[in-house]
C-alpha cells in the first residue's frame, strides 16, 4: 500500500472487495463472513462510508479484538492485519471452508453491500463447494422391495470381481449406496446404479445422443434418449458413437485387417464416464448430451465450476460415491488421470488433442477426427471414385429426403462399410434381418443400391445418380 493507491481506493469508494468502517463495531463479523463466502476483500478500519479518514488509535488490544471476532465466526476466518498510517487494513481471503456464518447468520458480498443469505442461497453455496452432494442424499421415493434390480447388482459384482459372500443388503451397505435402519434406504448413487428404472426417480439422468448432417446442428439424422443404470448408459452411448461414426480399414499383411476409427473411441468413452460422474445432478433442466457433427464430436454436461478450478491442473470429484463405484469396476483410474489418459488415447490414433470449452455452468469437451482415418479415407476416395467419397449425404441429398429413417441408416452404414452383413445391419439399425432385407430390396428398386459379388465375400455399392 502507498499514498497513490490509497487515494485511488478512497476516490473509488466501497465495492465488491472494498469495505470502509469508521470504527470497530459488532457489524465487523458480517463483513468478514461476507468476504469469506465470496471472493475475499479488504476492510479499511478508520475510513468512514464517505471515504473520509477518521482518527483511530491502533493498539494491540484493537488488533486482538479484530482477531477474536474472526475466530468466533463459524468456521474460523483467517485474516491478515496491515497498518498504513492510522488505518488498519483487514485482508480477508476467499474461504476454503464455505459457507461461513456469524451470530447474525450467513452473509454474501453483492456489489458494495454485505447481504444476508436466504435459505436457498445457503443451500446453493453448500452444493457449489461440495458440502451437500447429490449422490449421498437418501432418495425417499425408492422402495427396495419393488425398485431394486438384482441383475444390475450381480452384473456390477462380476465386473468388480467381488465374491458374493454377503447378502444383497449387506453388500449394498458396504458399497455406500444404502443405509439400514428399520428398512433399507437407498441414496441417489444407489438408484443410478442399481434401480430397475433409475430415470423413474432421476429423470434428468437420461443421456441424449444426436447425429447431425450439418455443422450447424440444424438437420438431425439420428437421435437417441439413453436410459438405464450409469454403466448401461455409458455402454449405450459408445454403441451410438460406433454406429454413427466411420471406420476405415488398413491392410498390413496380417490375417486380420486393422480398423482405423474416425474418432479416438477410448478417449470418448473416458469423457462419457466423466460426464455422468461429475455432472451437477441438482440441475434438473438439462440432460448430458453427445453431438456428432460432420467434423467433430462433442459431449456437454451441466456442472458448477469451483472458483479455484483450472482445467488440466486441478482435480475434484463432485459425486464421490458415483466415482467410487466406477473405480471399483475399473472404469476410471486414480484421481486426476482422466485428462492424461484421454490425451494419450488421442495421440495413439494421431487424433488432435481434444479441446475444453467451459464456463460457470457448462462443461464441454470437443473431439476431432483421427489423422490416420482421414488419410485412409482420402486414399479410399481417390481409388474408389465418387461413391467411396465422404460426402454421401451431400451427393444423395434429394434422395435421402424421400427415404425412411431406417433406409437412411442402412445407406450410411453401407457407405462406412461396403462389406457389412445383413446381420450386422440389423444390430446397428435396430430392426430384424427380415426388415433389413425388405428395406434393401426397396433401395435396389429405387436404383440407389446394388450388390457386387456373391452373398459371402461380396460387397454393396451405392449408386450416385
Amino acid at each position: 500500500m502507498n499514498e497513490k493507491e490509497l487515494k485511488f481506493i478512497l476516490q473509488e469508494g466501497e465495492g465488491l472487495k472494498i469495505e470502509f468502517k469508521g470504527s470497530l463495531d459488532k457489524s465487523l463479523a458480517k463483513e468478514l463472513v461476507a468476504f469469506a463466502n465470496s471472493s475475499g476483500g479488504r476492510i479499511f478500519l478508520g475510513v468512514d462510508d464517505t471515504g473520509e479518514i477518521k482518527i483511530i488509535t491502533i493498539t494491540n488490544k484493537l488488533k486482538s479484538q479484530v482477531q477474536d471476532i474472526a475466530r468466533n465466526c463459524d468456521p474460523e476466518i483467517n485474516i491478515f492485519l496491515k497498518r498504513f498510517k492510522n488505518i488498519l487494513i483487514i485482508e480477508v481471503q476467499e474461504g476454503a471452508d464455505k459457507p461461513y456464518k456469524c451470530k447474525e447468520g450467513f452473509y454474501f458480498r453483492i456489489g458494495p453491500n454485505s447481504q444476508k443469505m436466504t435459505r436457498d442461497e445457503i443451500i446453493n453455496l453448500s452444493i457449489q463447494v461440495g458440502k451437500i452432494r447429490f449422490d449421498e442424499q437418501i432418495n425417499p421415493k425408492f422402495d427396495f422391495e419393488k425398485d431394486f434390480d438384482k441383475n444390475n447388482l450381480n452384473s456390477y459384482l462380476n465386473l468388480a470381481k467381488i465374491s458374493k459372500t454377503l447378502s444383497d443388503e449387506k453388500i449394498l451397505v458396504e458399497l455406500n449406496v444404502a443405509e439400514k435402519n428399520k428398512k433399507l434406504n437407498f441414496n441417489n448413487a444407489g438408484v443410478l446404479f442399481f434401480a430397475k428404472e433409475p430415470q423413474k426417480f432421476i429423470s434428468h439422468s437420461v443421456f441424449t445422443c444426436v447425429l447431425f448432417r450439418d455443422k450447424e446442428g440444424s438437420d438431425i439424422i439420428d437421435r437417441q434418449e439413453i436410459s438405464g443404470s450409469l454403466i448401461q448408459i455409458v455402454d449405450s452411448v459408445m454403441k451410438f458413437v460406433e454406429k454413427n461414426t466411420r471406420v476405415a480399414y488398413k491392410f498390413t499383411g496380417k490375417p486380420q485387417r486393422e480398423n482405423i476409427y474416425e474418432y479416438p473411441l477410448e478417449a470418448i468413452r473416458e469423457a462419457a464416464i466423466n460426464s455422468v460422474m461429475h455432472r451437477d445432478y441438482f440441475e434438473q433442466g438439462h440432460n448430458n448430451i453427445l453431438r456428432i457433427f460432420p467434423d467433430q464430436l462433442t459431449i456437454t454436461n451441466v456442472w458448477i465450476k469451483p472458483s479455484w478450478f483450472k482445467a488440466g491442473r486441478d482435480t475434484f470429484r463432485r459425486n464421490k460415491i458415483i466415482a467410487y463405484l466406477f473405480s471399483r469396476v475399473g472404469m476410471i483410474e486414480k484421481v486426476g488421470s482422466g485428462f492424461v489418459r484421454m490425451k494419450a488415447f488421442c495421440q495413439s490414433v494421431r487424433a488432435p488433442i481434444f479441446k475444453l470449452d467451459l464456463d460457470e455452468k457448462y462443461f464441454r469437451i470437443i473431439f476431432f477426427r483421427s489423422k490416420d482415418y482421414l488419410e485412409l479415407a482420402s486414399m479410399t476416395e481417390k481409388t474408389s471414385g465418387k461413391v467411396g467419397g465422404k460426402d454421401l449425404e451431400k451427393d444423395l441429398e434429394k434422395d435421402l429426403e424421400k427415404l425412411t429413417k431406417n433406409q437412411r441408416m442402412i445407406l450410411i452404414e453401407i457407405h462406412r462399410n461396403p462389406a457389412v452383413t445383413q446381420k450386422k445391419l440389423s444390430e446397428i439399425v435396430g430392426i430384424n434381418e427380415k426388415n433389413i432385407r425388405n428395406n434393401i430390396s426397396k433401395l435396389k428398386k429405387k436404383g440407389l443400391l446394388k450388390r457386387i459379388g456373391p452373398a459371402k465375400g461380396g460387397r454393396w455399392k451405392i449408386i450416385i445418380k
